[in-house]
């Protein structure tokens, strides 16, 4: 196995591999999350139209379970807990995410328009492609820190997530439901997402049911 055929195996799949790390205690953990290509694969299956709850956690356990199986790797969501497995944690260690002026991760690929869907872990020690530090924010005029209506997000302090729903419930907050989280737009690197505004209104459900 390689990771150049992990890679080949996601995106068959409607996915792309956010990043890899060796762990301290041997073997190598690649995150997969979702891209460009992930809102066609989706809508073709039989999740996003049976009905049931979860559709997108459904899937990316079903498909992901493939990946794995075929690559003889074992995997792990983050939709599984508690306890919960540390996401952040991983995606951090790859070196491909950072932290953003408003506390949100931000991707070298997808910028703040991060999915992450599962977690491959293999046992054995899969050489990675070597990347630069990531470091996207140096420099950047932050358009993500004014971006939030009621100003729930920021570095210095935990996500308030009730001003947040209290802003959704509102009448100025169509421009969110349906295209996504504002300050997760203004990133300039999301644009690399290549993020539909229905995959983004699903993800908006999820989090605010109306």
């Amino acid at each position: 196995m390689s990771h150049a055929a992990v890679e080949a195996a996601a995106a068959a799949a409607g996915l792309i591999v956010m990043g890899g790390f060796h762990p301290q205690t041997g073997g190598t953990l690649i995150l997969l999350g979702t891209g460009p290509a992930f809102w066609a694969a989706f809508r073709a299956s039989a999740e996003a139209t049976d009905g049931a709850p979860h559709p997108v956690d459904r899937w990316s356990k079903r498909v992901i379970g493939s990946i794995a199986a075929a690559c003889a790797a074992t995997c792990s969501f983050p939709s599984d807990g508690p306890p919960y497995a540390p996401f952040i944690a991983w995606a951090m260690a790859t070196g491909r995410f950072a932290q953003s002026p408003v506390g949100m991760m931000v991707h070298d690929r997808v910028g703040m328009m991060i999915s992450l869907r599962g977690a491959l872990h293999f046992t054995q020690h899969l050489a990675l492609p070597a990347r630069a530090r990531f470091d996207p924010c140096t420099g950047c005029p932050a358009p993500c820190a004014s971006a939030c209506p009621v100003g729930a997000l920021s570095a210095a302090a935990p996500y308030d997530v009730p001003a947040c729903h209290d802003f959704l419930d509102g009448d100025g907050a169509k421009s969110c439901m349906v295209g996504g989280c504002l300050a997760r737009r203004a990133c300039p690197l999301s644009r690399g997402a290549g993020r539909r505004s229905e995959q983004s209104a699903l993800h908006m459900r999820s989090f605010h049911p109306s």
